[in-house]
Protein backbone atom coordinates (compact mmCIF):
# COMPACT_ATOMS: atom_id res chain seq x y z
CA UNK A 1 0.00 0.00 0.00
CA UNK A 2 1.28 3.74 -0.82
CA UNK A 3 0.55 6.71 1.19
CA UNK A 4 1.31 9.49 -0.94
CA UNK A 5 2.12 13.06 0.89
CA UNK A 6 1.16 15.94 -1.60
CA UNK A 7 2.25 19.60 -0.04
CA UNK A 8 1.05 22.60 -1.82
CA UNK A 9 1.91 26.45 -1.44
CA UNK A 10 -1.76 27.83 -0.90
CA UNK A 11 -2.92 30.61 -2.45
CA UNK A 12 -1.72 33.89 -1.01
CA UNK A 13 -4.44 35.68 0.58
CA UNK A 14 -6.78 32.99 0.80
CA UNK A 15 -8.53 32.64 3.76
CA UNK A 16 -9.69 28.62 5.10
CA UNK A 17 -13.44 29.04 3.50
CA UNK A 18 -11.91 29.88 -0.09
CA UNK A 19 -9.07 26.83 0.53
CA UNK A 20 -12.13 24.47 1.84
CA UNK A 21 -14.18 25.91 -1.61
CA UNK A 22 -11.33 25.15 -3.89
CA UNK A 23 -11.21 21.37 -2.66
CA UNK A 24 -14.96 21.19 -3.25
CA UNK A 25 -14.89 21.62 -6.45
CA UNK A 26 -12.41 18.43 -6.92
CA UNK A 27 -14.31 16.09 -5.08
CA UNK A 28 -16.03 14.44 -8.02
CA UNK A 29 -12.70 14.14 -9.81
CA UNK A 30 -11.15 12.09 -6.71
CA UNK A 31 -14.25 9.85 -6.43
CA UNK A 32 -14.18 8.86 -10.07
CA UNK A 33 -10.75 7.50 -9.84
CA UNK A 34 -11.46 4.19 -8.70
CA UNK A 35 -7.75 3.27 -7.86
CA UNK A 36 -7.70 5.81 -5.07
CA UNK A 37 -8.61 4.03 -1.62
CA UNK A 38 -8.72 7.42 0.36
CA UNK A 39 -7.25 11.23 0.39
CA UNK A 40 -7.37 13.61 3.36
CA UNK A 41 -7.85 17.39 2.43
CA UNK A 42 -4.97 19.15 5.05
CA UNK A 43 -4.51 22.85 5.82
CA UNK A 44 -1.28 23.81 7.83
CA UNK A 45 -2.65 25.54 10.98
CA UNK A 46 -1.39 29.07 9.80
CA UNK A 47 -2.88 28.80 5.95
CA UNK A 48 -0.18 28.96 4.11
CA UNK A 49 0.46 25.05 3.62
CA UNK A 50 -2.13 23.10 2.04
CA UNK A 51 -1.38 18.98 1.36
CA UNK A 52 -3.17 15.93 0.83
CA UNK A 53 -2.65 12.57 2.11
CA UNK A 54 -3.76 9.82 -0.71
CA UNK A 55 -3.53 5.90 -0.13
CA UNK A 56 -2.99 3.96 -3.43
CA UNK A 57 -2.78 0.36 -3.97
CA UNK A 58 0.38 1.17 -6.10
CA UNK A 59 2.69 3.56 -6.94
CA UNK A 60 1.86 3.60 -10.55
CA UNK A 61 -1.93 4.45 -9.31
CA UNK A 62 -0.27 7.57 -7.53
CA UNK A 63 2.08 8.78 -10.39
CA UNK A 64 -0.94 8.29 -13.15
CA UNK A 65 -3.46 10.58 -10.99
CA UNK A 66 -0.43 13.06 -10.51
CA UNK A 67 0.80 13.48 -13.33
CA UNK A 68 2.92 16.33 -15.81
CA UNK A 69 -0.88 18.43 -16.52
CA UNK A 70 -1.77 18.24 -12.98
CA UNK A 71 1.59 19.45 -11.83
CA UNK A 72 1.04 22.29 -14.05
CA UNK A 73 -2.13 23.02 -12.89
CA UNK A 74 -0.71 23.47 -9.25
CA UNK A 75 1.97 25.69 -9.88
CA UNK A 76 -0.78 27.50 -12.15
CA UNK A 77 -2.99 28.23 -9.21
CA UNK A 78 -0.39 28.09 -6.61
CA UNK A 79 2.68 29.61 -8.12
CA UNK A 80 4.98 26.95 -7.37
CA UNK A 81 5.35 23.11 -7.14
CA UNK A 82 4.15 20.80 -5.16
CA UNK A 83 6.40 18.82 -3.24
CA UNK A 84 5.75 15.14 -3.22
CA UNK A 85 6.64 12.09 -1.09
CA UNK A 86 5.86 8.41 -1.25
CA UNK A 87 5.73 6.66 1.61
CA UNK A 88 5.35 2.26 2.26
CA UNK A 89 2.64 1.87 4.03
CA UNK A 90 2.60 -0.77 6.07
CA UNK A 91 0.28 -0.68 9.40
CA UNK A 92 -2.86 1.10 10.12
CA UNK A 93 -4.47 1.15 13.05
CA UNK A 94 -8.10 2.42 12.79
CA UNK A 95 -9.48 2.94 16.38
CA UNK A 96 -12.85 4.52 14.73
CA UNK A 97 -13.89 0.87 13.01
CA UNK A 98 -11.86 -1.04 16.00
CA UNK A 99 -9.21 -2.45 13.51
CA UNK A 100 -6.02 -2.85 12.42
CA UNK A 101 -4.63 -3.40 8.98
CA UNK A 102 -1.16 -5.28 8.05
CA UNK A 103 -0.29 -4.21 4.55
CA UNK A 104 2.21 -6.53 2.19
CA UNK A 105 5.67 -5.63 1.69
CA UNK A 106 6.29 -2.92 -0.88
CA UNK A 107 9.61 -4.11 -2.06
CA UNK A 108 8.22 -4.57 -5.31
CA UNK A 109 7.32 -1.53 -5.94
CA UNK A 110 10.32 0.94 -4.81
CA UNK A 111 10.03 4.16 -6.17
CA UNK A 112 11.76 4.35 -9.75
CA UNK A 113 13.31 7.35 -11.28
CA UNK A 114 11.02 10.07 -11.58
Amino acid sequence: MILELVEFNSPKGWTRQQVVEDARHVIGKWQGNKELLRKHFLLELNGKTGAGVYIWPSLDAARRAHNEDWKQAVIKRTGAAPTIRYFDLFLLIDNENGTVSEFPDAAEIKPSAA
